[in-house]
């Protein structure tokens, strides 16, 4: 208890030392923005005009595409914290008319993703803005249909290709599930729909159907895809941190239960540096193009929960929270330790 203790307290600090680091540059966010909304629609356009030459260049250009919509939303997310430009209303602004495109109604994301900083690593906390995840002995206690159910889930098709386009072409049309549910997040998700269609519909007019959906049909579904994959390992990695409200804080969930993503340089340019999660849930306030400066300044953060690409791939197999030895386990082990785990009380 009393290391306990002593983390949080560790934790707590780097929160206060982090803070001088909020301050956002109007002129950096805005050439941010600029940038890849620009590059995102030449993109875009490019794959369109290479249907006449082939679909698999059409395709090939895709990629680069769903990499600058990844990055668009990584901007979404920032304007949702309040970090990217000063105003909260430039924020909140620039938030909606990028959901447009991301699929995504800001508002009722904004708030979803405000009780998922709130209460990561909180075991009785589970449930909004985040990957479900049972621990041993909640996993023993089901019925044998629905630890069908939760393998189905995890399983890494479900998790990364079914249930990202899922995500964001159907769940996020209608507010069902979010922390309020109000009228506030009823007219996001009508209003954003609403744009969503007439961009759909100006575009379909543009270039006709068929070719829309080819064009962006891949290029939204992977993006999507992408970013699910980036949530997921952002806390889904074997040492990550859960704990029950007496022992849970904020501050050591933030620094130990996020992961340090860290990527080749290239992808952490188009995923924002989101993958310095821990730095970014202990001081959600820092703008992303800030956070490579934290890690230079404070080269100790750097291997806090350090995932390198190739490590991260390990992370697909860890589905169940082992409270005994705290960290997450594979259906494997439990299968290996399962006589011993339901003797426990």
């Amino acid at each position: 208890m009393k290391n306990a203790r002593t983390r949080s307290a560790g934790a707590r600090d780097w929160a206060q030392v982090l803070a001088r680091y909020r301050e956002p540059d109007l002129a950096r966010s805005t050439f941010e923005l600029l940038l890849t909304a620009f590059c995102f629609v030449v993109l875009w356009f490019l794959t369109w005009a290479a249907l006449g030459l082939g679909y698999w260049l059409s395709l090939l250009i895709a990629v680069p595409a769903a990499g600058f919509l990844v990055r668009l939303f990584m901007i979404q997310h920032d304007c949702g914290h309040g970090s990217f430009f000063r105003r909260r209303a430039t924020n909140d602004w620039v938030g909606r008319v990028i959901g447009a495109v991301t699929l995504t109604p800001y508002d009722v994301w904004r708030s979803s993703h405000a009780v998922h900083h709130a209460s990561s690593g909180n075991l009785e906390r589970r449930g909004i803005g985040d990957i479900t995840t049972l621990t041993v002995q909640e996993y023993l206690a089901l019925p044998r249909w629905r630890r069908l159910g939760y393998r189905l889930y995890r399983n890494p098709i479900v998790m990364f290709v079914v249930g990202p386009a899922y995500l964001f072409i159907l769940q996020h049309r209608l507010p069902i599930g979010a922390p309020r549910a109000g009228w506030q997040d009823w007219f996001s998700a009508m209003a954003t729909n609403a744009a969503i269609a007439l961009i759909i519909v100006t575009l379909m007019w543009l270039i006709g159907v068929q070719p829309f959906l080819l064009v962006h049909l891949p290029i939204a579904l992977l993006a999507a895809s992408i970013g699910v994959w980036l949530f997921y390992v952002q806390h889904q990695f074997e040492d990550t941190f859960w704990a029950d409200n007496p022992s849970w804080t904020k501050h050591e969930a933030a620094l130990h239960g996020s992961s340090h993503y860290d990527l080749p340089g290239v992808l952490r340019w188009f995923t924002a540096n989101i993958g310095v999660h821990h730095v970014h849930h202990l001081c959600s306030r820092i703008p992303y193009y800030r956070l490579p400066q934290v890690l230079r300044n404070h080269p100790e953060l750097e291997g806090i929960g350090r995932l390198t690409l190739l490590q991260s791939l390990g992370c697909v197999r860890l589905v169940l929270w082992d409270e005994s030895r705290r960290r997450l386990i594979s259906f494997r082990e439990l299968a290996e330790q399962a006589p011993l785990l339901r003797s426990r009380p």
